[in-house]
Order: C-alpha cells, then sequence, then structure tokens
C-alpha cells in the first residue's frame, strides 16, 4: 500500500480546515474566525484504492514564526533542538502552533499545500517570509494555494497568481502559485491541484497520486453526467407539460387553475432539480427562498428593454385578466423578454407571482395551457445558473444560503445559449409534441454547453473527449424520453 500525505499548512486564521471541508466534501474540524481553532495535526482520507491512500493533513495555524525562527537561528542543531523543545500550549500559543506544524511536516508530509490570504498584498503578508524560511529549512516541496480569492475573473486570476509567484521568487521550494478558494471553487480545479502535486513527489508516488487523481477525475465527470441528466429531465418535464382545457370558450377561473397546476408543479419540480445538484456536490440543506430569488434575479439580467408596446401588454397580463385581451396575447405566444419574469416560479406561484407567470404561457391547438419557448429558454439560463452555483460551492460554508459565483457566469451563460437558441426551439416543439429522443438531445446540449463554459474558465480541467458523454449515459442508462 502506497501512502501519499498531503499537509495544508498556513498561518492562523487563513482557511485550511475551510479548504479541507471542500475537498473531502464533508464536514471536519471545525470553522471560526479567530486565530489556533485547530489546535491538532489530523489526517482524513481524501481518495483511495486497493493499492493507493491520499491522506490529507489539517495542522494547527503558524503563528509568531519570526521569534522562533530567531531561537532557531541560535542553535547549531535547530531541527533536532526543535523537536525535544516544548512550549506551555495556553502561555505560548504561537510558539507551540508553529513546533507542532513544522515536527509534523518533518516526519510525514510527502508535500506541503501552503495557503495564503488572497484578500491581501503580497508584499503586505509579512509573515508569509518566515513561514517559507521555516519550511526551507525543513526541505518538503510547497505548493502555495491562494485562498479567499471570492468569484474573480479570470484575467484578476492571472494577476494574482503573477503577483505572488514574484513575491515567493526568493524561496525555490515552492514549486507554484495556485488559485483554489474554500468558498467559490470548481470541483474541476482539483484536478489541477493533484495534477501540479504529482511532479513534487517521488517516482513512486507520483505513479500512485497519478492513478489516484485519474479516478477522482472519472467520479467528477461521473457527478456531471449525473447532473446533466437531471437538467435534460428538468426542461424536458416543462417543455412537455401541459394542462388541458374544455374548450376555446373555457372561463377565465379554468384558465387560472389550469396555470396554477402548472405552476405548482414546475415550482416543485425545481426544488426538486436544485436538492438533486446540491446533493450531488456533497451540500446540505434544501435551497432557501433567498437563493430562489437571487436565480430568478441573475436569470433576468441581460434580456432586451421592453418597448413601450410591450410594457402595455404586460400590465394588461399582470392585472390578472386572463380573458379578453390577456388570452388573445396567449393564444399566439409572448415573445419578449424570456427572462421578464423567470424569477415568477422560484416563489410560491399563486397569486401576483402566478399572474406574472402567465404572459409566458401559450394556448395550444386543443386547446391546452403549456409553457412559451421564450420562458422555457428562461427555464434553461436558470438551470445552467443552478448548476455553476452549486458546482461552486465549497463545502467549507456548509449548507448553501447564497451565491458566491454564479453571477460571473451570467454573460458567457447568455452568449453560450445564444448560439443555441435555435436548437433551443426546435427541442422546445418536439418535447410539446411527444417526440422521442428530445431528453436525449437536450442532454447532450447541456452537457456540451457546461462542458464548453468549464473548459474556456478552466483550460487546465478540461474534459478528455468524449468523457461527459460517457457518464451521462451512464447516469442516465442510456434511456429516452
Amino acid at each position: 500500500m502506497t501512502e501519499i500525505h498531503l499537509s495544508l499548512v498556513s498561518h492562523t486564521n487563513v482557511g485550511k480546515t475551510a479548504l479541507a471541508r471542500t475537498l473531502l466534501r464533508r464536514d471536519v474540524g471545525e470553522v471560526r474566525d479567530a486565530p489556533h481553532v485547530t489546535d491538532r495535526v489530523e489526517p482524513f482520507l481524501l481518495a483511495s484504492s486497493d493499492a493507493h491512500r491520499l491522506l490529507l493533513w489539517d495542522t494547527p495555524g503558524f503563528g509568531d514564526t519570526a521569534r522562533l525562527l530567531a531561537l532557531l537561528r541560535a542553535r547549531q542543531r535547530p531541527l533536532g533542538w526543535l523537536r525535544v523543545q516544548l512550549w506551555e500550549r495556553f502561555r505560548e500559543p504561537g510558539l507551540w502552533a508553529s513546533q507542532l506544524v513544522a515536527r509534523h511536516v518533518q516526519e510525514s508530509a510527502d508535500a506541503v499545500l501552503y495557503l495564503v490570504n488572497a484578500t491581501e498584498e503580497p508584499a503586505a503578508a509579512g509573515y508569509v517570509r518566515h513561514e517559507l524560511d521555516l519550511l526551507t529549512w525543513i526541505g518538503r516541496p510547497v505548493l502555495l494555494l491562494l485562498n479567499q480569492t471570492g468569484p474573480a475573473t479570470p484575467a484578476a486570476l492571472a494577476r494574482l497568481t503573477a503577483a505572488w509567484r514574484e513575491q515567493v521568487a526568493p524561496w525555490p521550494l515552492v514549486a507554484d502559485v495556485l488559485p483554489l478558494d474554500a468558498f467559490t471553487r470548481c470541483w474541476v480545479e482539483e484536478t489541477v491541484l493533484l495534477a501540479r502535486l504529482a511532479p513534487l513527489l517521488a517516482p513512486e508516488k507520483r505513479e500512485a497520486l497519478t492513478a489516484l487523481a485519474r479516478a477522482r477525475e472519472a467520479a467528477g465527470w461521473a457527478r456531471f453526467g449525473e447532473a446533466v441528466a437531471a437538467l435534460a429531465g428538468y426542461l424536458y418535464g416543462a417543455a412537455a407539460a401541459h394542462e388541458p382545457l374544455s374548450g376555446p370558450r373555457a372561463s377565465r377561473r379554468e384558465k387560472r387553475q389550469a396555470l396554477d397546476r402548472l405552476g405548482r408543479r414546475l415550482e416543485r419540480e425545481t426544488r426538486e432539480l436544485m436538492t438533486r445538484l446540491l446533493t450531488l456536490h456533497g451540500i446540505a440543506g434544501e435551497p432557501p427562498a433567498a437563493l430562489e430569488r437571487e436565480l430568478g434575479d441573475l436569470a433576468e439580467r441581460g434580456t432586451l428593454p421592453l418597448t413601450p408596446q410591450q410594457g402595455a401588454l404586460l400590465a394588461g397580463a399582470v392585472s390578472g385578466a386572463m380573458g379578453g385581451l390577456a388570452a388573445d396575447l396567449l393564444a399566439g405566444g409572448l415573445t419578449f423578454g424570456g427572462g421578464l419574469v423567470a424569477g415568477a416560479l422560484l416563489g410560491a406561484l399563486g397569486g401576483a407571482g402566478l399572474t406574472r407567470a402567465a404572459e409566458l404561457v401559450q394556448l395550444a391547438g386543443a386547446p391546452e395551457v403549456a409553457w412559451a419557448p421564450p420562458f422555457l429558454d428562461g427555464l434553461a439560463r436558470q438551470a445552467l445558473l443552478r448548476y455553476l452555483a452549486a458546482a461552486h460551492w465549497g463545502r467549507g460554508r456548509g449548507e448553501m444560503r447564497e451565491l458566491a459565483e454564479p453571477a460571473s457566469w451570467v454573460e458567457s451563460v447568455e452568449a453560450a445559449l445564444a448560439r443555441r437558441g435555435g436548437e433551443l426551439g426546435r427541442l422546445w416543439k418536439a418535447a410539446g409534441h411527444g417526440e422521442p429522443g428530445v431528453r436525449e438531445a437536450l442532454g447532450a446540449l447541456l452537457g456540451e454547453t457546461l462542458a464548453a463554459l468549464l473548459a474556456a474558465r478552466y483550460p487546465e480541467a478540461a474534459p478528455p473527449p468524449g468523457e461527459w458523454r460517457r457518464a451521462g449515459a451512464a447516469a442516465t442508462g442510456g434511456s429516452s424520453g
């Protein structure tokens, strides 16, 4: 059995335990905004196979390292002295924690993941040079991770990474600098992390880490395939949903009841979809109403402004007049501002909320009530943002209660779906007519779109050709819609 030991190390209160939770996808340790919360060195199993184990060690935070270095430099055999020196934990917490970390790294670590707070200017983080000096004495390879980056743009992350590379250039043991936020990272970034670590290890452990990394990556794309299948099933269900009416002269009450049934079904399925996405990514809890409203607001961005005429029509629909002019509009299906009322289905779809959704419902043929293509376009936009919200939520914060990353994706999602608009429209129509294969076609479109979005943002973590398709086929069992 080959064991690889990775040690999470940083100044106190930088976010080691939060990152450990994110990488492990479960709660470990204690997370509080206070110094020296973690008070022991503790290993956790990050990945394993029959032949290999990858252990992630959480450690106390460095403290008072400048004083420790001064003491070490006064000794002829500094590391030997450090191993036997004892400090009282509560009277000298900084020295005690630094000694504990240093001994662990020297005795156990194959490589060190050294975290820094990316909200600090590199030159202002004076503690970093002392801690890197200490790690240099010990001599284990270091990968520096930028934590607390927040939802930064790729360009901003590139500038930040370059600034930190320049700052730590005097310490050759720092092999590389990599952004990896405990709160807004995407799971594909973990593939990059393991790929960057492999060259730092001894040859036999390098091969073991590469094998474990491949298995972890394959599992990630399998989850991606399951998520794509869930998105496709959700959108297919919405596009195929309809509520029959008694005839062309159906009463206003009957129309409102049909809309209410249609809307409540979609509300339930929306909540089930988000819960499924959170579960796939190891995030506890159900999406709260505030999160749903925020997703609705995001989906509304980027839509075309209403003309005065369209605004007047909207006012008529919102007033609750489901007969007369509103019914005539519904019979043709409105085409303006698909995202305009995207948030309507995210709360309780009754009362004013249901009425707002009504202008994006069309009456088809028989007659029956169904969601109009512009509304479904907005739903597809929301579906992609939902996936990106779940995929970027760092487990360090526990339950999802707000959005941290998807706002920066709105423009990319809009552009990606605009390129597939004609294809989406054909699929909505085919689903409404019950044609076979629509679910699979939606899955292919969504998977290609999401994979392309992730590859553009994280080119080093782009999936192998066809990987997500194989994962999606495995997740759906090859069933057809």
